[in-house]
């Protein structure tokens, strides 16, 4: 498959130029209606002068082959306006783009709109004539802006969106709501990252230039998915690429703070590595055999069969245990696209290819991971520390992903299918600190981590759009599996206590895991849509229906090391020496222990259907008022087949989620002149426990030792008399009211203020564990609300005078206060734990939901010259991220304060080159969570420090 799909690539990008015309160039464009941001079908395109000319598709696109010159353009369509466009250059053998021209409907039968071919070379107008008219709260950014800004990758350009901000680089948070109430699709299409647990795909995974634009709705409408709150953002690929285009990239990036680094940790890896995978290196000992023995059987006969068996796999567990200081290298990634269209016997075919290469290498020194809790004494307002570990840790991280597109149109059809695949790497090795003093205890250890962990996604879009009835109905059908996969390969743990250097139960055996997660996902949709008249103006009639599949095997295989009477150095790497192992003359060595045997919580499979159906009618009852009414139904069943720890559970493809749900949705626009609406949305909305959340499963994070706890395990107190979590897990159903006013302004200008309110009914929220120090939960806590503003501004300085009038301010900023009425258990151990003086509140912070975004930049442009340049600055306020419990104290993300410096220069003649410097980070701030109690100073939970990060990038177009 990987070699016809490749062979058949390789034969378009061959064939391609044999279907240009030789000794004449192209025009080609795209005509919207100026009032709706529609494509027009059906306009007169007619090349003066000459009797040829083109009639526009259901995309709005035409083209026209003339011979080299200069050339005036008039369009003409019933009921609109001519437009004619003069000074159109053409180039033998090149193509010619007239983006996003508009046509503005019927004013006088003189009236003819002359424009000139620079004026209209922008999408950023279209997608602000989308926004206008939009049938839901949306923002977005545009492919004229990425390559004005010079952003490579969609993560760095949503950044500059109102109410979006970026987690690790990577995972978009809409109006500071976590990643619960967050979607991401792509080309209108839930697809899992190389995260399945997220709702949200990893953005820095996309190029660019391969991105026609990226929308974010901020209200539901009934065609979309109802499992988001926040917002949900859809990446819009190319498929009719404008013009024929190879780029080339090339970035560095330089951390003084982590790059050339001598004591940076690592350790020898597998030869593929580099590309994001292991070789077989980290192969389980265990892999293949069904009956594993354990030394119990072996250990009075070791010269057995059984016990033979037992000390080779013994010997074939790697011996590292610790890594090695060495020098760090600095951070390299390379891209490469191509992309153009043809026409075979008036058929129009287009490809667009991309592939993206990186490898970051990070050293995070004096990191901290600890735990805190509330001293007994409730006149003790010093939080009491129960485990800290502080050191070091280096990072390797390897991203290889290729996407792929091949698009055919007809008369009245469009075909698309997309392959979307990503690979990553990333090797984690760190020496620690540790000391353990809870419940009295004074243990202190040297800790050793090596980890390594491989995921792959593979993806495939098959779309069709049909248009019948020149554009009266439009059909639309989609097809797309999907595969993803995690593996650990042999993630390692050690402690040696402090003094004596000795392996303890106390501070934890050494202990090997194995992690695999294979997940296969199957989406399919049929949409419909018919254009008709009410009371003469246009409305829309949209319905249709999809299809969920998916279905999740996880394992977990987990070794510790019993280390008998051994004597050990205090080296890492010679713990597991010939000597020290158990054998027929050692008997009492160090030996294995398969603690996931006989029973396993670890190993699950969890698989969902979900039917889904929707009307919605667009369509405007009174004069200047659009109205968007529908109603979405989604029913979703989930099963679950696993054990909890003790084995008296067990689940065969048990039932563990029904839900049937109604979701209305109304939306409601009063536009006020012409450049101003004010909307008014309802809807309600849904979020669901993912599979890991749904499960039984204890995952231990072995960097910062916490573990993770599935929703199905309860949780008791008084010797199991008082219930503290009940293990019914249950979706957060959200009803949501928005307000917006916005004023569009020329030369994409905008000014817009909105104020929102949600509802919470059942919120998840991850919760710390009461018996088990380090341990966290998602539950079900009380009833929540959201309240918040946002305001957005994006204003030239030309206002001022017209010397400054490059220069460009941007701001959104949102503002939100959110409550949880507290569940009585919670609000009764608050209570308990209560310092004196303290006044528990039955109300808190939400969990997740930020109180505050700033988005701000100043920037200058100047197209002529090619220069763009901007400082940016990001920061989201302190937000509550795991809730304590007991005498467990809530934590908070501190607020980090991101200033980042962009610039951005075209060189040449023809703009062929363009580089990008920017420095990331330019305040040098730590990122930090903290546990916070009454009364009392904040404990580090978390801290590493990031670094100030230089990167330059070489962009080069070849064609």
């Amino acid at each position: 498959m990987k070699k016809l799909i490749l062979l058949l690539l390789t034969t378009i990008i061959t064939l391609s130029p044999l279907f240009s015309h030789a000794q004449k160039g192209t025009i080609r464009g795209t005509i919207f209606d100026e009032g709706t941001g529609e494509p027009l079908f059906g306009v007169s395109v007619l090349v003066e002068g000459l009797q040829i000319g083109a009639v526009t598709d259901f995309d709005g696109d035409f083209e026209i082959l003339v011979d080299p010159g200069t050339y005036s353009l008039k369009l003409s369509f019933i009921s609109y306006n001519t437009i004619q466009i003069g000074g159109v250059v053409v180039t033998e053998g090149e193509t010619t783009v007239l983006e996003n021209i508009k046509m503005a409907e019927f004013t006088s039968d003189l009236e003819t709109v002359t424009i000139s071919a620079e004026a209209i070379r922008t999408t950023e107008a279209a997608l602000m004539s989308v926004k206008r008219n939009a049938a839901n709260l949306m923002d977005g950014i545009s492919r004229a802006s990425f390559r004005q800004i010079g952003d490579g990758d969609a993560a760095a350009a949503i950044k500059r969106v109102t109410g979006v901000s970026i987690e690790g680089g990577k995972y978009v948070y809409i109006r500071g709501l976590g990643d619960r109430y967050t979607k991401t699709v792509l080309n209108g299409v839930q697809v899992p990252g190389l995260d399945p647990d997220r709702n949200t795909i990893q953005m820095d995974i996309f190029p660019t230039n391969v991105i026609d634009n990226i929308i974010v709705s901020k209200s539901f409408t009934a065609e979309l998915p109802a499992d988001f709150t926040g917002g949900v953002v859809d990446i819009e690929t190319v498929d009719f690429p404008e013009e024929k285009t190879m780029v080339l990239s090339v970035t560095g990036g330089y951390n003084p703070s982590m790059h050339f680094n001598k004591n940076y940790l690592a350790i020898e890896g597998g030869k593929t590595d580099w590309l994001g995978f292991d070789d077989g290196t980290r192969t389980i000992p265990t892999q293949g055999i069904d009956d594993i023995p354990q030394f119990a059987e072996v250990v009075g006969n070791p010269s057995s069969p059984r016990g033979q068996q037992f000390q080779q796999i013994l010997r074939n567990f790697n011996p590292v245990l610790g890594g090695t200081r060495q020098n760090s290298p600095m951070d390299f990634g390379m891209g490469y696209s191509i992309g153009d269209q043809f026409k075979i016997k008036n058929k129009r075919f287009g490809y667009n290819m991309a592939f993206t290469y990186r490898n970051e290498t990070q050293y995070f020194t004096d990191a901290q991971y600890n735990l805190f809790g509330k001293p007994s004494d409730a006149n003790n307002f010093e939080m009491e520390a129960l485990e800290r570990s502080n050191g070091d840790f280096g990072v390797n991280s390897v991203l290889l992903g290729g996407v792929a597109g091949l698009a055919y149109k007809s008369d009245n059809s469009k075909i698309k299918l997309n392959l979307l695949r990503l690979q990553s790497g990333e090797s984690k090795v760190g020496q620690f600190y540790f000391v353990n003093t809870n419940l009295g205890a004074l243990f202190e250890a040297n800790q050793y981590n090596i980890e390594y962990s491989e995921r792959a996604m593979t993806n495939i879009l098959l779309n069709g759009e049909h248009f019948l009835n020149r554009g009266k109905w439009n059909l639309e059908w989609k097809l797309s599996p999907t595969r993803s996969s995690i593996e650990d390969p042999d993630v390692r743990i050690l402690r040696f206590r402090i003094p004596n250097n000795n392996i303890g139960t106390e501070v934890g055996l050494p202990t090997r895991i194995w992690r695999s997660l294979d997940e296969e996902s199957l989406f399919g949709s049929l949409d419909l849509s018919n254009n008709y008249k009410f009371k003469d103006a246009v409305a829309k009639l949209r319905f249709g229906g999809a299809y969920v599949y998916k279905d999740r095997d996880f394992l977990i295989e987990s070794f510790q090391f019993p280390t008998g009477s051994t004597t050990f150095t205090g080296d890492p790497n010679r713990v597991m020496d010939e000597e020290n192992l158990f054998s027929s003359t050692n008997r009492n060595g160090l030996r294995y222990d398969p603690t996931f045997i006989p029973i396993n919580p670890n190993a699950y499979n969890s698989n969902l259907n979900s039917y889904q159906a929707y009307i919605s009618n667009e369509f405007t009852p009174f004069n200047n008022l659009k109205a968007i009414i529908g109603v979405r139904m989604e029913t979703f069943s989930q099963f679950y087949t696993g054990t909890n720890q003790t084995g008296t559970i067990v689940f065969d493809n048990e039932k563990v989620l029904d839900d049937i749900d109604f979701f209305p949705t109304v939306n409601l626009i009063k536009s006020f002149k012409s450049n101003q609406n004010f909307r008014a949305a309802f809807s309600r909305t849904i979020a669901r426990p993912s599979f890991k959340e749904l499960s039984f499963a204890e995952i231990l994070d072995p960097i910062t030792g916490r573990t993770f706890i599935g929703g199905l395990f309860p949780e008791t107190t008084n010797g199991g008399t008082e219930i503290l979590w009940d293990g019914n897990l249950q979706s957060t159903r959200i009803n949501n009211f928005d307000l917006r006013w916005e004023k569009f302004m020329e030369r994409s200008e905008l000014l817009s203020a909105s104020v929102f309110y949600k509802s919470f009914d059942n919120p998840i929220e991850m919760v710390q564990f009461l018996s088990d120090p380090g341990a966290f939960q998602p539950r079900n806590v009380g009833d929540g609300q959201v309240i918040g503003v946002e305001l957005e501004l994006r204003k030239s300085l030309g206002f001022v005078s017209n010397k400054i009038e490059k220069f460009f301010f941007n701001t959104n900023l949102t503002y939100v206060k959110s409550q949880i009425e507290m569940s009585e258990s919670e609000f009764r151990s608050r209570q308990l734990s209560a310092r004196e003086g303290e006044n528990v509140s039955r109300t808190r912070d939400m969990a997740g939901q930020a109180p505050y975004i700033i988005n701000a930049g100043f920037s200058y442009n100047d197209p002529i010259i090619g220069l763009e340049a901007g400082v940016f600055y990001n920061v989201q306020g302190p937000t509550l991220t795991f809730v304590g419990f007991g005498n467990r104290t809530d934590t908070y993300t501190v607020p980090f304060n991101s200033l980042n410096i962009n610039i951005n220069k075209t060189w040449g003649r023809d703009e062929r080159l363009q580089t990008t410097f920017n420095v990331d980070n330019l305040l040098g701030d730590k990122r930090e969570e903290v546990f916070r109690m009454y009364n009392a100073e904040d404990q580090i939970f978390s801290s590493i420090n990031p670094g100030r990060r230089i990167a330059l990038r070489f962009r080069y177009t070849i064609w």
